[in-house]
Order: structure tokens, then sequence, then C-alpha cells
């Protein structure tokens, strides 16, 4: 299920950046989170009251997953998927980092090294010969900045409410918070067509909703480090569905970059693990 999950979300950064032909970028991403709240409805348990801390925590992982999915789709206008995701996976990197430093997480050693490979693979990537870091890898890079605190207050909140009435939450304020976005700041183009329909099913039916139930369920029966390993493979379903359908082809720098970011990653969990079975550490 993780790894269907997982797939799932890396293709869907080559589908996003087709439908930006159709579609002004906040304006799609407002369509596609109000399906996913409409899909997602049905699941949520909506007798309780919310609670003014539930509604905080809401309102905080709304922040935060709109405007990385807002600064991701502005900037794959500009750049192409592969790069995208590869950039985008740093947040897995840097989510150790904003625990260290808003919640004093313990973050061993591992993980710094880790942080210091995946920029260097990052500089690679966006290399001079591969053109140099544009409009669009500038963009992604908050992306990434944001999602690592994403993860970071996912974890923390988790543990204190309802995971389904969270999502939920964060994903209504999200698709609410960007359609007013889209409104206020861009010109809204929408231009209906079968793919673009297709493309906003498959991101809000599948990418989002169905692919955060499997994830839920999924990491009942494994451990965080063996689920982020998984998780790993998401630029590697971008960079091979990009290459599928675009014709992308990394050069042989850009290739070792990419490399250098994957390393980072799994070098980042398996740091994060050994730090956490290590006492006082």
């Amino acid at each position: 299920m993780l790894l269907a999950a997982t797939f799932t979300w890396g293709v869907s950064f080559v589908i996003v950046k087709g439908a930006l032909a159709s579609s002004s970028p906040l304006a799609f991403l407002g369509i596609r989170f109000a399906l996913a709240t409409v899909a997602l409805a049905p699941l949520v348990d909506f007798r309780a009251r919310w609670t003014g801390a539930e509604l905080r925590a809401g309102l905080v992982l709304a922040v935060l997953l709109a405007s990385g999915f807002a600064c991701q789709v502005v900037g794959l206008q500009y750049t192409t998927p592969a790069r995208s995701a590869f950039i985008v996976a740093l947040s897995s990197i840097l989510a150790p980092v904003f625990g260290l430093i808003a919640l004093r997480h313990r973050a061993g050693w591992m993980v710094l090294t880790a942080l210091v490979i995946a920029g260097i693979g990052i500089y690679f990537l966006t290399a001079p010969d591969a053109g140099g870091l544009n409009r669009g890898d500038l963009w992604t890079m908050i992306t990434a900045v944001v999602f690592g605190a994403h993860i970071v207050a996912v974890a923390e909140f988790s543990k204190r409410f309802d995971a389904r009435r969270l999502v939920w939450l964060q994903i209504a304020a999200t698709a609410v918070g960007v359609g007013l976005a889209a409104v206020l700041l861009e010109q809204v183009r929408v231009l209906w067509s079968p793919g673009f329909v297709a493309a906003l099913v498959f991101t809000g039916l599948v990418a989002t909703s169905l692919a955060l139930l499997w994830q839920m369920r999924a990491q009942r029966d494994m451990s965080s480090a063996r689920a982020s390993l998984i998780f790993c493979l998401e630029p590697v379903f971008a960079a091979l569905t990009s290459w599928l359908f675009w014709g992308e082809e990394l050069s042989r720098t850009q290739g070792f970059g990419a490399g250098l970011v994957l390393v980072g990653m799994v070098l980042a969990v398996v740091g994060e693990a050994r730090t956490d079975e290590v006492p006082g550490l």
C-alpha cells in the first residue's frame, strides 16, 4: 500500500506538469483539494465537537500544506518533473533538522552529513551544464523547506488528535486558502478538457485522498524508518515517468546529483532511526 502511494505521488509530478498547460497553478490546486475534501468527508467522524486546539493544529498544517503545494505547482511551470521531485525530496532530510531546532529532538551526525550530501547533490542536479538554478528550482526549494516543517508538525499533532479528522481539516482549509489566493493573486485560467479532468481526478482522488488512506493504514504495521525508506522512491518514480511521457533525460552530472540526493535521504532515515534507538544521544 505504501509503495502504491509513493508511486502515485511520483507520477503526479508529471501529471500536474501537463495539467498546468490548461490551468493557472493555484486554480488547479484549489480544484484538486476541493475534490479531495469531498472524497474524504464520508470517512470522517463529524459527530464530535471540534476543539480549539484541534482547529489550531489543522490551521497550522493547512498553512504549511497550502504554501508548500502552491510553491511546488508554481515551480513546475519553469522546471522539469524529475528536478522538482528530487528537490522536494530534500524535505525528508530537512525534517530532522526542524525537529532539532523547533522541538529539541535529537539529531545525530549522520543526519547532518546527509544534509550536506544532499545539498551537493542539488548543486550537481542543477549544475551549470544543466542550466543552473532556474526560477522553478528556487520555488521548489521553498516547497522542500515548508514540507520538512510539515512532516514534523504532522508527527507532533497526530499524537494528540484523530488522524482522519486532522487530514480532512488540513485538506479542506488548504482548498479554501488556495482558492482565495487564486482569485486574489493570479489571473484564473481553466480550460476544461477530458485530459484536464482526468488529471484532476487522479491528483485529487488518487494521489491525495486514496494515497493518504493507504499511507495511514500501511504505517500502522511498519516502523517510521521503513516507511521513510519507501518514500525515497518517490523522485525515482517521478524521473522514470517523466522520461517515459516527456522524454526527459538527466545528464551524467544531473544523474550523479540525483544519486547523491537519494544517498542523503537514505542516510538521513538511517541516522534518525539510530538516534531514536540510543538513549541520551
